[in-house]
């Protein structure tokens, strides 16, 4: 794995871990078994190690959206049981960048532009499912993902988060609501 990469990474976990405030060029180094000074080579100053981390979170989710046909409800449930499991650090993640964002310009772009690609790429799924207004029902699809993460992640819903089984079940009365219930 690319050495920028592996700080960016590093740099998620240890948001994830000890929030915004925990985020240092030691912190990072410690948390990717990197020497001493190595975080520091690739971002100099914190707002550069902030970008790396945001930059990185970006690309990790830039993966491949395609649905199986007819499955969208299994498939968004499927995205969200990921997101509460595997992928739990990133979301932690994400969520700390979202408060940091609203206090901290230079983020709020790198921010807003992962958020805006993955509801372009929403609005897509939702035309190809039968949706007239993709990006109206984006808003919706979308709303029901980050409270269902952020619930099952950082709410009271912690104490038993959803089983994938659930959160097919939620997306279906979400996507019917829609008049996609046959996705």
């Amino acid at each position: 794995m690319e050495r920028i990469a592996v700080i960016g990474d590093a740099a998620l976990e240890v948001i994830a871990a000890e929030g915004m405030r925990g985020l240092t060029h030691r912190a990072v180094d410690r948390a990717a078994g990197l020497p001493a000074g190595s975080t520091s080579y690739y971002a100099r100053t914190r707002v550069a190690l902030l970008e790396l981390a945001a930059d990185r979170m970006v690309e990790l989710d830039q993966v491949a959206v395609a649905p199986p046909a007819g499955r969208l409800a299994e498939f968004l449930g499927g995205v969200v049981h990921a997101s509460i499991t595997r992928g739990r650090t990133r979301m932690l993640a994400r969520y700390e960048f979202a408060l940091e964002a609203t206090r901290r310009p230079e983020l709020r772009g790198r921010y807003d532009a992962g958020g805006a690609e993955l509801r372009r790429r929403c609005a897509e799924v939702l035309a190809a499912a039968g949706s007239l207004t993709p990006e109206a029902d984006t808003r919706v699809v979308i709303g029901w993902i980050e409270g269902s993460i952020f619930d099952a992640l950082a709410g009271t819903g912690s104490v038993r988060p959803p089983d994938e089984e659930e959160l097919v079940r939620g997306a279906r009365v979400v996507l019917s609501g829609l008049g996609l219930g046959s996705a």
